[in-house]
């Protein structure tokens, strides 16, 4: 087990690397740099002014550097705890990414809870009840789950709240609660804002995720261990959750990094539709005015979330499954 997990984390520092490398290059390859949007902002904000030197911006912030020692010099901060001060805002990275983290993971988080809280015993449902109506209406459900884009579907919760229940659940909070100081109403308040987000991030996960259940508990469910058990006179509702619910599992559990990223990258559309405080305006911001600094460390936040999304998925599945516990 110690191995397992030794083997896991060097290859999760292995792809941490891998993806700072290539979070750099792809900042790189549009033409031109933070310095050719900060003078075009600037003339068109003060059309009187005169021309900005362009190579003198570019001098002054390090970008005529070689590409390779602005990536040593970015790499060795953030092994430092250093991610560089943001170009556009001219704050510390560290101070932006942390105002929105916070917020960012607890919409995520709820989200993949909610996704597993419905859509596991929906699928194991629809697999022990198969054809039944409500087999049927999950099947339905599902189909239309996946069939609605993600921000055509908050677009639409967003106007029914308000058109219907006279609501606006854009952000996190009301006008009253935006400054307050934590309270029990404050805390409801964010309750309240809260459902929609996830309700729309886990509508896709559900619709998938309760297919694939059903489609693992069926197959688990024909065969000749299942039926020898039944033969044998074991309780069916134990039988169930004993052995092959378990194992229709697995694919659950080996998913969990994958499926934490698409929450996280649907965070970012959701973010920007329902006004929520979180990394997903800042990381568009970020990519348009080319501010590297700051779109290199979400980006490569997001990517640590994933290795650790992944390596928790490594674990819950030994823990499921004896037969990868003894094979490690």
């Amino acid at each position: 087990m110690v191995k397992f997990l030794a083997r896991r984390l060097t290859w999760g520092i292995f792809t941490l690397w891998a993806v700072s490398v290539l979070t750099f290059v792809v900042m790189q390859l549009p033409p031109g740099d933070y310095a050719d949007s900060y003078v075009q902002q600037y003339q068109q904000n003060h059309p009187g002014a005169s021309n900005v030197d362009v190579e003198q911006v570019r001098h002054n912030l390090g970008l005529d550097k070689p590409a390779w020692q602005q990536y040593w010099d970015w790499i060795t901060g953030v092994l430092h705890g250093d991610f560089g001060l943001s170009l556009n805002q001219h704050r510390p990275v560290s101070e932006i990414i942390s105002a929105d983290l916070g917020y960012t993971l607890l919409v995520a988080f709820l989200a993949v809870v909610v996704t597993w809280c419905i859509a596991l015993p929906l699928g194991a449902y629809s697999a022990v009840r198969r054809y039944s109506w409500l087999d049927y209406t999950v099947t339905f459900l599902s189909f239309v789950g996946l069939a609605i884009p993600t921000f055509l579907l908050a677009l639409m919760l967003l106007y029914f709240s308000f058109d219907w229940l006279g609501w606006n659940a854009g952000g996190l909070f009301s006008p009253q609660y935006q400054s307050a100081s934590w309270s029990f109403g404050r805390l409801l308040n964010l309750g309240g804002h809260l459902v929609i987000p996830c309700l729309v991030l886990a509508a896709g996960g559900v619709a998938n995720l309760s297919r694939v259940m059903r489609a693992n508990l069926l197959d688990e469910l024909s065969k000749p261990y299942v039926i020898t058990a039944q033969a044998k006179g074991l309780p069916r509702r134990r039988l169930i959750t004993k052995y092959p619910l378990r194992v229709a599992m697995n694919p659950f559990a080996s998913g969990i990094g994958l499926y934490i990223r698409e929450v996280m990258s649907d965070t970012i559309i959701v973010s920007i539709i329902l006004s929520l405080p979180t990394l997903g305006p800042t990381l568009v911001q970020s990519l348009r005015t080319q501010d590297m600094l700051l779109a290199g460390a979400i980006i490569l936040l997001l990517g640590f979330v994933t290795i650790v999304g992944t390596l928790i998925s490594d674990l819950v599945l030994v823990a499921l499954d004896p037969r990868i516990r003894h094979a490690g």
